[in-house]
């Protein structure tokens, strides 16, 4: 049984994190400040720095709270994947359908320098809300848990390889290339330099990851 200080640690973390959060979709990432989550969670922005090392990490736990209906729609691509190269290019497009559409969400996660090890704070927010992840299939557990984008996607390109598409040796370069050019396109998007729309650079990247897949 958790200890009445552990209970109250975890009270806090939700107050803060659900100020963020809400700060996060009604006015945008952007406008998250430490005064505004303390006013708005009853607290000192002061009292913030008691719980989370950095501003950063908070906006990271509230930024988590948006994955949930792409770790949904993951399971079901997963799931309906007929074969490797379905399955990594239809994973890719869902991560692309979610992150193109909320840029500044996934920036927040995934590219942000966060000062610390990322998968010690994905780890913390799942000891939090345990029930976003209890409900995942465990091949989508191990893809959320893991905050590195090689990592994630290393088993399901491998796959390319087993199912004889790519050769072993092309794995290494078709993931580094695939996640520069999400990246390239994410940062491209989030500081509105992009002159494609989300569902634009949706189908973009799905067809450069096609053509990637036949070059190598």
């Amino acid at each position: 049984m958790s200890s009445r200080k552990e209970m109250q640690t975890i009270r806090m973390y939700n107050f803060f994190i659900d100020a963020t959060a809400s700060i996060i979709e009604n006015e945008g990432i952007e406008k998250v400040t430490a005064r505004k989550i303390g006013d708005i969670a009853g607290y000192t922005s002061s009292t913030i720095y008691n719980y989370f090392d950095e501003l950063s990490h908070l906006i990271f736990f509230a930024s988590m709270r948006f994955l949930n209906d792409y770790n949904e729609d993951l399971s079901n691509v997963m799931h309906a994947s007929k074969n490797a190269v379905e399955r990594y290019i239809n994973t890719w497009e869902c991560f692309c359908k979610h992150s193109f559409k909320n840029p500044q969400i996934f920036h927040a996660i995934f590219i942000s320098d966060l000062g610390t090890d990322p998968n010690l704070l994905i780890d913390r927010y799942y000891d939090l809300y345990h029930n976003d992840l209890v409900k995942l299939p465990e091949e989508i557990k191990i893809i959320v848990l893991e905050h590195d984008l090689y990592k994630r996607n290393y088993k399901i390109v491998q796959g390319l390889a087993d199912e004889g598409y790519i050769s072993e040796e092309n794995i290494d370069y078709l993931l580094r290339t695939t996640i520069l050019m999400w990246k390239g396109m994410l940062i491209t998007l989030f500081n509105n330099r992009s002159k494609f729309s989300p569902d634009e650079a949706v189908k973009e990247f799905t067809y450069l990851i096609s053509q990637l897949i036949k070059v190598y």
